[in-house]
């Protein structure tokens, strides 16, 4: 059973910089399509970025284009989520997921996927 686990969150002001990680274990994660969500206060989960297990498609939700960068060590077993210029609004819970289905990436940051880290909090305050 894969099991997803993140870590990097934190207080950040605004127009600074953050990387999250997701840290898989019980499963080699690059068999899985990945993505990180998060949940703002009083607000329900979105996908803000998908990618697909040969890293040859992605997906972005449009507010974070430009912002942020998802990408993949499959050696360390490893997903990262590189956000910079850092918004209040991106203040949230950040998940990580995956996914074996193979959907597009877009479609999975819609619907959702099928395994998840409990999150990590990231506020953007000044």
């Amino acid at each position: 059973q894969l099991q997803l686990v993140e870590s990097g969150g934190g207080l950040v002001q605004p127009g600074g910089s953050l990387r999250l990680s997701c840290s898989a274990s019980g499963d080699t994660l690059a068999r899985y399509h990945v993505g990180w969500f998060r949940q703002a206060p009083g607000k329900g989960r979105e996908g803000i970025s998908c990618l697909t297990s040969t890293d040859d498609d992605t997906y972005y939700k449009e507010s974070v284009k430009g912002r942020f960068t998802i990408s993949r060590d499959n050696a360390k077993n490893t997903v990262y989520l590189q956000m910079t210029s850092l918004e209040p609004g991106d203040t949230a819970v950040y998940y990580c997921a995956a996914d074996r289905s193979r959907v597009s990436p877009a479609t999975l940051c819609i619907l959702g996927m099928d395994y998840w880290g409990k999150g990590t909090l990231v506020t953007v305050s000044s």
